[in-house]
């Protein structure tokens, strides 16, 4: 089976997307990292992509104004030129229209530092601490319209420490974002997960409950 083709799209240094492409070097991976994809010609992520052989591009969201469908439209017309099948958002800082979404869906795959469908939005980690929660961690999801709503594909948890501060829990949540993100894209480009009523199936059964989770 031929691997899928996966654009990355950054808005930053994105080392959720150094991740992916070293897990795609691994032999059976059955992804590629074709392309990485950002709105800022700034962007430190799109030097690590050059430096591994990866092809990169721009489309510059100032260029386009308050029109995020222009923008969209922009983006989805590189991705369909590289022949994209999947796209994964890392740290990628725009919010997408729902037509854009919808164009790629269950085929976009995003990360968010927290177990949703708790702490959706910014500042998981301090809001985790702030809240008293006892387990943290990451989460990856299709993307749906609705910001940090689509359905779940992996989690991965971390215990809150008594003395952690919001940079001691996002290191250790960032560790296992960098590994449940390429273990989801490869569970999704290898066939293995069906949508039903909304939710994931891995091979026919359903993503374990966050509750059930073992903090690393």
């Amino acid at each position: 089976m031929a691997k899928k083709r996966v654009a990355v799209l950054i808005s930053g240094r994105g080392s959720n997307m150094a991740a992916l492409i070293e897990a795609a070097k691994a032999p059976g991976y059955p992804a590629e990292i074709v392309l990485v994809l950002s709105n800022k010609a700034d962007a430190g992520g799109l030097d690590t992509a050059r430096n591994n052989g990866i092809e990169t591009a721009v489309v510059d969201h100032k260029i386009y104004g308050k029109d995020r469908a222009a923008f969209d439209r922009a983006m989805h017309q590189v991705l369909l030129a590289h022949k994209i099948d999947l796209v994964c958002l890392a740290g990628f800082m725009r919010l997408l229209t729902p037509e854009f979404v919808g164009l790629w869906s269950e085929r976009m795959l995003n990360i968010h530092p927290a177990l949703l469908p708790a702490f959706k939005g910014l500042d998981t980690h301090q809001r985790a601490l702030d809240a008293g929660a006892k387990v943290h961690g990451a989460t990856v999801h299709f993307v749906v319209p609705e910001m940090d709503a689509g359905p779940i594909i992996m989690q991965g948890a971390v215990a809150v420490r008594s003395d952690d501060t919001e940079t001691t829990l996002a290191a250790r949540v960032l560790k296992v974002e960098h590994r449940i993100y390429p273990a989801a894209l490869r569970l999704v480009a290898d066939g293995r997960v069906t949508l039903v009523d909304d939710r994931c199936l891995i091979d026919g059964s359903a993503v374990p409950d966050a509750s059930t989770l073992t903090p690393e």
